[in-house]
């Protein structure tokens, strides 16, 4: 039996629920799922250009734990690209340290200061929000 899995720390959830291959007529195979760790340690080591430990200190893991996780999401994304598959996201074994809404009504994401008691999106001004719960360790 596998040991419990420390929670990973992201700055903030995906703008995607997930991306599909444009033009591909073919029959789809299963979709790759992508964690948000996942995504988090792309987002950190190819988007921000941070080194492998500056990353994992950040997301609160070890250094090889993150290169782990790093690995895994190149594959993963790798697969996608190259059998023309949907990329989905899940929650995945994370928290953030900040509450996450979506607004349902212009689809934006955001988090609103425990300093505001006023519950609308900063962009649209309408009180269709939700949180985003990000807080589930789901051990995927």
């Amino acid at each position: 039996m596998p040991r419990n899995h420390r929670m990973r720390r992201i700055a903030s959830p995906p703008r995607f629920s997930g991306f599909k291959p444009y033009g591909c007529h073919q029959h789809q195979e299963q979709a790759v799922v992508l964690l948000y760790e996942e995504y988090e340690a792309i987002k950190l080591a190819d988007y921000k250009f941070m080194n492998h430990q500056e990353a994992a200190v950040l997301m609160g893991i070890s250094r090889p734990t993150f290169a782990r996780i790093y690995e895994n999401a190149r594959r993963k994304i790798a697969l996608a690209l190259v059998e023309a598959r949907e990329i989905t996201t899940e929650t995945g074994n994370t928290y953030t340290e900040k509450k996450w809404f979506f607004c349902e009504a212009c689809q934006t994401r955001f988090t609103i200061p425990a300093r505001i008691s006023q519950h609308n999106c900063p962009i649209c001004h309408t009180d269709q929000i939700a949180p985003i719960a990000i807080h589930i360790n789901t051990n995927k």
